[in-house]
């Protein structure tokens, strides 16, 4: 396989990836809150909702799903590239990469 074809096919895979996690309704009520967290999610006590994203407990909690099902959604997010995961004092907080969702929108534009 030429260096082109596998650029390509990593770029086929990496698309694929995040259009699997946004064929979620949920995962994209995630995204959707997380514009503003200070909107969406009660007082953090240990992370700035702007600067460290929501708290997982307050996502999943908003979700009314299980840990496990709240965790494997973020999971997904993350693996996708569209948020970004900080842990903090033992919990974890989630934000947008607004940088790679700008740079994914564009790409898809250009198909």
């Amino acid at each position: 396989m030429s260096v082109v074809e596998q650029l390509s096919n990593d770029v086929g895979v990496e698309l694929e990836r995040v259009l699997k996690a946004l064929a979620s309704e949920r995962r994209l009520l995630i995204l959707e809150w997380l514009k503003d967290p200070s909107a969406h999610f009660p007082p953090q006590e240990h992370g700035d909702p702007v600067e460290h994203g929501a708290c997982n407990q307050f996502i999943v909690d908003k979700l009314g799903v299980s840990q496990p099902a709240g965790s494997r959604h973020l999971k997904v997010l993350v693996d996708a590239g569209l948020i970004i995961a900080t842990p903090r004092q033992g919990w974890t907080y989630y934000r947008r990469d607004e940088e790679r969702i700008q740079s994914i929108a564009s790409r898809m534009a250009e198909i």
